[in-house]
């Protein structure tokens, strides 16, 4: 009598099928560290570039590349949809009706209280929407420029709707745990305002501190770039980024942004009046104030889960990836 096939060395998986809407930095990234640690057992990508997807199957991100979002949301467990936030109505639009019940539609977009409003109404019932957004990136994107560390020591924060199921929470949870991320949860109107202040202003500072040091013309290119100090360099290294992605977060995080760059002209209006009038002795505790701040910061240890905008080639890659997942028996 033949005895019942090993069980013991079968693979386990935390998703059957993954889909991924969308191929650039974050879901090349995906697709990697998910293929390496054999989270999934298949990956089935697509994205609106016919180009794109032909990049896609020569770096074999997936098992299946095609055409359509519909196509590729058919079947899946977990639907990451990867693309500007201007575009994610649409593509909530287009995959609804396909969705397979019990399902998980996450997003990564750096802007959430919008993104929802777009996209939830086109979530049938018995499909778990919990929006997502990995807080790591490069200044480079599209296919080639993911790699799978990216999601080491940073943050990943989700922000579920108050009536999401638990368990899909902490299915998708364990995903980006996997990738070796911290998982944080918080409301979309409090993570709007956090990343206001953490990302979306400072990349507006960047975009335009370029180009005021390139609009003076007493200060050659040249000459920028030869005297340049590390804060220049390192701080508008961030201004490399994706002009479309980062149009779509101005305009679809005005409240936030708007609030916290009101905030910030008061504070350079009075950094400005002093430097005018000579006054050092405001522009010395300005400076205290702010630099016992910062180093409280560093006490707290923020700075070692932040996002990291080096560039792939530049970045010393000496976390490795997290051991394998191991799916355990609750799922």
């Amino acid at each position: 009598m033949m005895s019942a096939p090993d069980a013991v060395n079968e693979p386990t998986f935390l998703f059957n099928r993954l889909a991924l809407i969308g191929v650039g930095l974050i879901g090349g990234s995906i697709a990697r560290a998910a293929r390496a640690l054999g989270l999934v057992q298949t990956i089935v990508a697509t994205s609106r570039s016919e180009s794109t997807r032909q990049r896609i199957a020569e770096l074999a991100l997936a098992d299946q590349v095609v055409d359509t979002a519909a196509a590729a949301v058919a079947d899946a467990d977990l639907v990451i949809v990867s693309v500007p936030i201007g575009a994610c109505g649409a593509v909530a639009h287009e995959i609804g009706p396909h969705l397979k019940p019990g399902a998980i539609l996450s997003d990564v977009g750096s802007v959430k209280r919008d993104v929802i409003r777009a996209m939830a109404p086109h979530v049938p019932r018995g499909v778990h929407f919990i929006p997502g957004h990995p807080v790591a990136g490069t200044e480079h994107s599209g296919p080639d420029a993911g790699f799978a560390e990216l999601f080491v020591n940073r943050w990943c924060i989700l922000t579920p709707p108050k009536d999401a199921d638990h368990a899909a929470i902490g299915r998708l949870s364990r995903f980006w745990e996997a990738f070796g991320a911290n998982v944080e949860i918080m409301s979309a109107e409090h993570h709007d305002l956090v990343l206001a202040v953490t990302s979306h202003v400072p990349h507006l500072i960047a975009y335009t501190i370029v180009g005021t040091a390139f609009d003076l013309r007493l200060v050659t290119e040249s000459e920028i770039l030869k005297y340049s100090a590390g804060g220049f360099r390192d701080f508008t290294r961030i201004a490399a980024s994706d002009p479309t992605m980062w149009r779509d977060i101005f305009l679809h995080n005005k409240d936030a942004v708007l609030e916290v760059l009101g905030r910030f002209n008061e504070d350079l209006a009075t950094l400005t009046r002093a430097v005018r009038h000579g006054d050092g002795d405001t522009l010395y505790n300005l400076f205290a104030e702010r630099r016992a701040i910062r180093r409280g910061m560093i006490h707290l240890d923020l700075g070692k889960p932040a996002p990291d905008f080096q560039s792939p080639e530049s970045k010393p890659r000496r976390d490795p990836l997290p051991r394998p997942y191991a799916a355990s028996g609750e799922d």
